[in-house]
């Protein structure tokens, strides 16, 4: 059986990302009004709140794909100015909804469109490789249909192609968009089940999720947006014991 690549855990849960102050803009409209957040190693952590509460929006804007203003700081390195290509090579990976793989090229093709060297931690121990080997281990259907084209797959193996295809360029932190959204429920459970490989190989995770079902049973932490602005934060164990917050924010 192929096994995913060893990885040493970082000794100390440091703070990997740090979000301070940020708005955001599409045109003349005003997105998101100073949100601050923090993704720290090994965690996952979920972002959410109804459609159109600012979730995208703040994926986007640590990307910088919008325009934005803030402070952004990742493994200590300011990248309020970097640009898009510039955050992705410092090793953040993002997973838009709408995917974004590339329909006339195959699996292994896809894959390699995202291909970046191995990392290490700023201490120096190794962090997890995800050679061709270890992507198909995580995602055993993509290893049965190397050669078929993008085009030619389900929502979901398109789904899993784009979350292989990020993880090909090795990254500390991954932003994963509404994973759950519009895939089959057997294809949710095996999402649930890569987000637990992911943290147990020492990924850091970020998600932007509506399924509470799927957020409880991946995240450590949660922030709640609401217009663009986050109105609860805490572990995802305490808003799992807490209705009230669960019906205020959550439900439709």
């Amino acid at each position: 059986m192929t096994r995913l690549s060893p990885v040493a855990q970082p000794a100390q849960q440091h703070t990997l990302l740090q979000v301070q102050n940020l708005n955001a803009w599409y045109g003349a409209a005003h997105i998101l009004f100073d949100i601050d957040l923090t993704v720290r190693q090994g965690e996952v952590v979920a972002l959410m709140g109804r459609n159109g509460a600012g979730k995208s929006t703040t994926m986007e804007s640590i990307m910088g794909l919008v325009d934005r203003q803030g402070a952004l700081q990742f493994m200590g390195h300011d990248i309020t100015a970097w640009k898009p290509y510039q955050i992705a090579r410092a090793g953040i990976g993002f997973v838009p909804e709408e995917r974004r793989i590339f329909a006339d090229l195959t699996v292994m093709e896809n894959l390699d469109t995202g291909r970046q060297p191995p990392r290490v931690w700023p201490d120096g121990q190794a962090m997890a490789y995800w050679s061709v080997e270890a992507i198909f281990a995580l995602f055993p259907n993509l290893a049965g249909m190397r050669a078929r084209r993008g085009g030619q797959m389900s929502g979901g193996e398109q789904q899993m192609l784009a979350i292989a295809r990020t993880l090909m360029g090795n990254p500390y932190l991954l932003l994963l968009d509404e994973p759950s959204e519009g895939v089959a429920p057997i294809v949710v459970e095996q999402m649930i089940n890569m987000v637990l490989a992911l943290k147990k190989q020492g990924v850091s995770i970020l998600l932007s999720e509506q399924n509470m079902d799927f957020a409880r049973q991946v995240c450590d932490r949660v922030y709640i947006l609401e217009k663009g602005q986050i109105k609860f934060e805490d572990t995802m164990a305490a808003l799992a014991r807490d209705p009230q917050a669960k019906a205020h924010f959550l439900a439709v």
